[in-house]
Parts: structure tokens; sequence; C-alpha cells
């Protein structure tokens, strides 16, 4: 295969385009060479031949070729204006979207313009409206200011209060019921010449004259008893007869709660200890038709209050007297009691069974008290019982049930409880419980109540047989739960309307009772001068009950010495717990536990701490136990007891002894042991030990009455001939209450 080349010539750039190519203007003429491959092999004898044919082709061929330019230049000429045109129109078209951007453009800076515009309007609308709207507001407020100008003008006059007055008041209690700064009360009485402090406490004289002065209107109120008076006054005539309340008394192991048991079939003595009631036990008898109430005392002689406070709680006493035995002092303190109380006696000669007994002897012992029985033409009632076999006991109560009957006992049923505590516990289980008996009106539970300086809300009413009852009767012995402490025994009970008039109530006697109590003390010629020197016995007292407490209280406050007195830090009922053994320890007491059981806990810690408890069920072995410690404070008696005499007649000088007394024994003994005192011209200048007793240069232990000797004393030189030595001894015994 062969390539041939073909010159061709043309005018322009043949790389460009013919659609740029102009044919009226001249351009460059260019020879291009067309290079064409020649499939087929030469043929030298057809090579002319060929050769001619194809140049006359060729020549024609390029005669067709100038005669087909001229078209296809003007082909080229449309197409090159029909781009151009085409290039005009999208020019026009992005001019013309330009001038639609520019429109569009100045629209949206005219919209936002006028939106700008809104707004501005808007905003200063709403600014004109608020401006509108303050001043409406201030011109509001000034009205109200002016009319409530206005009306302080009207009301500029002083309001006049009504002012309670207690007994005391401070200064800052008193301005503020007036409605006063208390610097005002303080700068008036400052002016009137009296010196006050804010907590200054005023008399109610004083006070009632400041609110007068301050334009109020003073009140005094009504101290705490006289309110209770007039409850207590306030009875319907609405009466009842009620069952009689009689409270047996006497001497201890008389038979007082033996005669009980027996009305009672029940078995109290076993329960206490030593067989002596310790507790007031209330216990209510049937008796066919007939209820009878016992309040039960203690006959030991520490007991003179539970037996004062049951003679005035009581309508009759039944003074019981042994037969075998006869008057003895607590029977005379019972007859004492209860002709203070002003109740009628009848007298039950117990033991009268026993064949030593001898009833026509007591009733000659009590002529000597002003108790005339019937037999002799007086009006005591007086029966022969005995307890053990149930002698008579039916007569005894006939006798109360008349007695009772001439006394004519009624009370209201109706109107708000009232009692008398007789006694107080603190309960594990249960908290604090007081035993009462309801004097007037019915007992309710839920009521709300005030004993003392306590108050609270019954919550349980249990009765003497142990159970629990919704409501109790004039003359019934109860014992209460919802006490908000241990109540004091012989403390009044008062049943009021709602809890806030107790709290008052009982508030106001709290700050009665703080008041009464002076704390001002003034010294005597005997406080000035007395001896400081005396020993105090520190005691903690914990009991089971408050009348234990009580009766242990009082008897101690009898025990009483020159040198050495019981000084109770603490008397409480309930366990003891370990605040107790801390403050034994702190106090250096002496732990006393009286029917009482320490916890676990004081238990313990009385042991680490090695404090002892002392627990005690009878009430006189704490009273030996008291006055056997405060012996041992006592310092004891020193007895002298001179044993001899000597006069000294030469001083020696020997080597290893010192100076040496030559002395001639004039009375008694010298012995080596013997405390000797010198005395020169009749004064006593020393006193001390015989250090060594010589006799004929030999040591002896003793020297008799006649006999010479050499005597030295220790850490004594100062010797002098005609001193006298004398020789005693001295002996120490205790002292006991």
């Amino acid at each position: 295969m062969e390539k041939k080349k073909t010159k061709l010539t043309i005018s322009g750039n043949p790389k460009k385009s013919f659609k740029n190519f102009d044919a009226s203007k001249n351009q460059p003429k260019k020879t291009v060479i067309i290079e064409r491959q020649i499939n087929k092999p030469v043929n030298k004898s057809n090579f002319s031949k060929s050769f001619a044919s194809k140049s006359t082709s060729n020549f024609k061929r390029g005669i067709n070729f100038k005669s087909n330019l001229q078209p296809k230049i003007s082909t080229a000429t449309s197409d090159f204006e029909k781009r151009k045109l085409a290039e005009q129109r999208a020019t026009k078209r992005l001019k013309d979207d330009k001038e639609i951007k520019d429109k569009k453009s100045k629209l949206g800076s005219k919209k936002r313009e006028l939106k700008l515009t809104v707004s501005r309007a808007l905003s200063d609308e709403i600014e004109i409206r608020e401006r509108s709207l303050a001043s409406v507001k201030r011109a509001r407020q000034k009205e109200l200011k002016n009319s409530a100008k206005e009306e302080n003008k009207e009301n500029l006059k002083p309001v006049k209060r009504n002012i309670n007055i207690p007994e005391a008041i401070t200064v800052r209690e008193l301005a503020n019921r007036m409605a006063e700064q208390s610097s005002n009360v303080i700068k008036f009485l400052f002016d009137m010449g009296v010196t006050v402090t804010i907590n200054q406490t005023l008399a109610a004289d004083t006070a009632e004259y400041l609110v007068k002065e301050f334009g109020h209107n003073p009140i005094r109120e009504e101290k705490a008893e006289e309110i209770i008076k007039k409850i207590k006054e306030s009875r319907s005539e609405n009466l009842k007869n009620r069952p009689p309340i009689v409270t047996v008394m006497g001497h201890v192991d008389h038979g007082k709660t033996s005669v009980l048991d027996v009305l009672r079939s029940a078995n109290v003595v076993s329960g206490e200890f030593g067989g002596i009631t310790q507790h007031i036990g209330a216990y209510q008898v049937q008796n066919k038709s007939d209820k009878i109430t016992f309040i039960d005392t203690p006959g030991h002689a520490a007991f003179t209050e539970m037996r004062a406070r049951g003679s005035k709680l009581t309508d009759i006493v039944v003074l019981v007297v042994a037969a075998d035995d006869g008057v003895k002092p607590q029977t005379i303190e019972s007859i004492k009691h209860a002709k203070a109380a002003k109740v009628p006696i009848v007298v039950a000669i117990n033991k009268c069974d026993l064949p030593e007994a001898d009833p026509q002897k007591i009733k000659n012992q009590l002529l000597e008290h002003e108790l005339i029985a019937e037999e002799l033409s007086g009006d005591t009632l007086m029966v022969e019982i005995s307890a053990k076999t149930k002698l008579n006991l039916d007569k005894l109560i006939e006798a109360i049930i008349l007695q009772a009957e001439i006394l004519d006992l009624k009370t209201d049923f109706e109107s708000k409880a009232t009692g008398t505590v007789l006694e107080s516990k603190i309960d594990v289980g249960r908290g604090p419980v007081a035993t009462i008996i309801v004097t007037s009106g019915t007992l309710k539970k839920g009521d709300f109540f005030v004993s003392g300086l306590r108050w609270g809300k019954i919550r349980a009413i249990i009765n003497d047989k142990g159970k629990n009852i919704d409501q109790a009767s004039p003359s019934t012995p109860i014992e209460i739960l919802g006490i908000n402490g241990a109540a004091k025994s012989g403390d009044d009970f008062i049943v009021l309307d709602n809890e806030k008039e107790v709290k008052n109530l009982s508030e106001n006697r709290a700050q009665e009772k703080k008041e009464n109590k002076n704390p001002l003390t003034f010294a005597t010629q005997e406080s000035a001068f007395s001896d400081k020197s005396v020993e105090e016995l520190n005691l903690i007292l914990k009991s089971d009950v408050h009348g234990s407490s009580e009766a242990i209280k009082n008897a101690i406050s009898q025990i009483k010495h020159l040198e050495v007195k019981p000084k109770i830090i603490l008397a409480d009922i309930g366990m003891v717990t370990e605040t107790d053994v801390t403050l034994a320890k702190a106090s250096n007491a002496v732990l006393i536990a009286f029917n009482v059981k320490p916890s676990k806990e004081a238990k313990k810690l009385a042991e680490n701490e090695k404090i002892k408890i002392s627990s005690f069920n009878i009430i006189y072995e704490v009273l030996d136990f008291i006055k056997q410690r405060m012996s041992g404070l006592l310092t004891p008696d020193l007895k002298e007891t001179v044993t001899g005499t000597a006069q000294i007649l030469e001083i020696f000088k020997v080597s290893g002894a010192g100076k040496v007394a030559g002395s001639k024994v004039t009375e008694g003994e010298i012995t080596s042991v013997s405390e000797v005192r010198i005395i020169r011209d009749g004064a006593i200048i020393y006193t001390g030990k015989v250090g060594t007793l010589f006799r004929e240069k030999n040591q002896v232990k003793q020297v008799s009455n006649g006999q010479e000797c050499g005597i030295t004393v220790k850490d004594y030189i100062d010797f002098q001939k005609n001193d006298t030595i004398e020789a005693f001894n001295v002996t120490s015994t205790a002292r006991s209450i």
C-alpha cells in the first residue's frame, strides 16, 4: 500500500471553521498537501492511462470545487449571522433580565421601606399608647394617694383599745398590746423619773396607769385560780346523789389495806413490799344498790402529805385502830387531819379476834382525842371488826352508808367534770398516767383538761378493775392517759371546752408561779456569819410514783444536823436513765432508785463509770441508808487521854542522838510510841512524838512514875530546864446521825 500526496492551494486558514470564512476579504493563501492511500499496486502499463484519467478527473474536481465554493461561503455567512443574531438576542435577554432584577430589587427595597415605615408607625403608636396608659396610671395613683391622705386625715383620731393587764407584765408585752413602740413607753417612764429596760417587769397598777396615759382602756385579768374557782362554783341545780368517798387512815400495820382487801375481794397487801402500803390506792365497792369509793392511805410516818391529801378529798374518814396495839402517833396524826378537814370519823377497831385484843381500852384512849363512842353518849360510830375472820364488816359498811345519808352528798352530773389527782406515774408503755377521783360532772373520752401546770386530752379512761370505759361519773376513781407530763399529787383536775382554753389556763398558772417566786435573797446575821464548812450529801432520787417521791423528799428534809445536810439535786419519777447516771457522776451524788429499775443503757454506763445505783422497796430503808451515808461525812469524835508527865531536869548532848532531855516522870508513864507536847510557862510550844526513850544509856519502851530517863522528841531540840513533857493518847470514835 502506498501513500500519495496531493497539493491543494486555498485561501485563508484551513484550520479555522468555514463559519468564520469571509470571501470579501483577501485571505493569505496556503498550500495543503492531502495524503491519500493507494491500495492498488502500481501497474506501469496502465500508469499512463490511469494518470491521465486521474489528472482529468482531478482537474474537473478542482473546477467543481471552485464552482461549489461560493454557495458554501454564503451558507457559512448566514450561519454566522444567525449566531450573531442569537448572541444579540442573548445579550438583549441578559439586559432585560438585569432590568427585571433591578426593578425587583427596587420593589423589594420599597417593600422594606414600607415595612420599616409601618413598624415605625406601630412602635410610635404603641409608645403613644403606653405613655397615655402611664399617665392614666399616674393620675389614678395620685388620686388614690390623695384619697388615702384624706382617709388618714379622717382617721387621725387615736384608737382606744381594751388592754388586758395581768398581775405582772413586761414593757415589751405592754407596748405590743397597746400597739405602741417600746421606746415610747420607756421614754414616758423616763420622763416620770423611772428608768426601765424593755424586759423590765411592771406591776399591774403601773401598767394600768400607763394604759390610761396612752389613751386606752385597762382591763384587769383574772387570776387562774379565780377562773377555776368560778368554774367550780358554776353548777346547775340538777343535783343527784353521789357515792361517798371514804378514806381509810391509821397507824402502820393496823390492817387498813387488809380491811379493804376483804371488802373488794382483792389482795393488795401481797403487792406491797414488806406488807406496807406506800401508794394511795382508790377502789369502788358495790354493796347491794349502794356504791362506796375507798381511798387507802399509807400509815408510815413519812407519808404525812398523802394522808393530808386523802383527808381533804374525802367525805368520811374510817380510822382503823388495832385492838392489840392501841393509839399510835400516826393514829393521832390521822385524827388531826380529819378534824382539820372537818369530816366525820368512823372508827374501825380491827384485830378483835386476837386473844390480847382490848377494844374497851382503845375507846378509852380515843376519849383523850375527843372521839366519844355512841355507847358513851358520843357521836362517833365505832365498830369492832376483824379483817381476818370478816367479823362485823357488814356493820362497818352500814355505818358508812348511814353517815353518808346524814351528809346528803349531791353533785351535778351534767356539767364539765372536775376532780383531784391522787397519784401520778410514768408508765414505760403508756407514758404519763394520773390517778384521779371525779368529784363532780361526767368525764368523757376526748375531753380537754388542765391539772396544775399540766394539760391534755383524754385518750383513755381505766377504772379500778383495769377495764377501759368511755366515761366516769362523780366519785369514780380512774386512771387517765393523755396528760402532757407527770401531774403533781393533790393537783386539781378541770375539764374545759377546747384546747386553746386549757393551754391558756396552764400558761397563766405557770406565769403566776414564776412571778410568785422571789429570786431576791437578803443576808441575815445568821446567814452572813454562819459556818460555811457544812458538808452536803448530794442525792438523786428516782421513784415509781409521785406520792412516794414526795414522801421521801419530806422525810429527807427532816434529817437535820449542824455539820452535814442532805441536798436533793433531782427527784423525779420513772426508771433510772443514762442522764441520771451522768448527773450523779458530775455532781458526786448518791443515786437512789425506789421501786424502779435502771434501763439497760443506764446499768451499763453505771458499771463503766463505777457509779452505784442503790435500789430500795421500803421507805424506811431509804431513810436509814441516807442517814448512814450522811454519818460517813461526819468527822469522828476524838478523845484525848493524858498518860504521863515528865519534868526536864537537865539537857545533854549525845552523839548520834542529838539533844536529850534528862527528865523525871512525875505522873503515869511515858512510852516510846507516845504522842507528847512540850509545855513551857503554861503554854504548849510544840506537839510531836517521842523519838527515843533512854534509861541508864539503854533504850527502853516505857518509863514509869518516879523514874528518871532521857527523852528525845522528833524534829525538836530546843529543850529548856523546867519544861514539862506531857504524853497523851487520842482515840477516834465514829459518829452517826
